[in-house]
């Protein structure tokens, strides 16, 4: 029950960060968590993310049946049980649509990773994904291809949706993206775009190899008992 608790409570602090960055306007986006073999955490739908309470969320299993809530679940839930079907080392999810990031998606234009070494280290490729309705099964369909290979995806004028091992790596990764996304932009307003050549890629590709296997470690030593 602790367990919950925090999920809930976190969930909560990481709808307002998306809020108050303009990541989300209205009742745009969706999170959620995975806790437990059989147990999805999310946010329900027709709520600000910014004014979401430990309460207001809805517990659903991995078919989608809800489970515990008051409020309906999130329209866009297909979306979340797929990516945790085809990753079972994630156990968070954000979507969200943040302005620069989804203008690239609206433009029809993925973000590559070649302008800037952070993004290679932290992100890699950033693909886009064909635009097909929110909350069907098509817009499932169009995301199945690059979820086992990326950490990030752009969707078709539509938006972002990041996951990670847990719910903070998700909502940074969401952060990368659209600060990527803004370097890229204001190189192509400069009218340049140098990018890393395939020597300099495969050196940070290594470096990024040493950088998770560090960060897994890490986290291993903060969760032992």
């Amino acid at each position: 029950m602790k367990k919950e608790i925090k999920h809930r409570q976190e969930i909560v602090r990481f709808g307002k960060l998306l809020h108050e960055r303009g990541y989300v306007a209205a009742t745009d986006g969706n999170l959620s968590v995975r806790f437990g073999p059989q147990s999805i955490l999310i946010t329900p739908s027709c709520i600000s993310k910014g004014m979401m309470r430990p309460q207001d969320m809805v517990v659903v299993d991995l078919q989608g049946r809800k489970l515990a809530g008051w409020r309906n679940v999130s329209s866009e839930i297909a979306m979340h049980l797929l990516i945790y079907k085809l990753r079972e080392d994630v156990n968070a999810i954000v979507h969200a649509h943040p302005p620069v990031a989804t203008g690239y998606a609206a433009a029809g234009i993925s973000l590559n990773p070649a302008l800037v070494c952070e993004a290679v280290i932290g992100l890699g490729d950033v693909p886009l994904a064909k635009y097909a309705i929110p909350g069907t099964p098509e817009l499932a369909d169009t995301l199945a291809p690059f979820i086992p290979h990326h950490q990030a995806v752009l969707m078709a004028n539509h938006g972002v949706v990041t996951y990670a091992e847990d719910l903070p790596r998700a909502y940074m990764k969401m952060e990368s993206v659209e600060h990527f996304a803004r370097i890229a932009l204001v190189s192509k307003l400069l009218g340049q775009q140098h990018l890393l050549t395939a020597d300099e890629l495969d050196q940070l590709v290594v470096a990024r190899q040493k950088y998770q296997r560090k960060s897994a470690h890490a986290q291993a030593l903060v969760f032992s008992p």
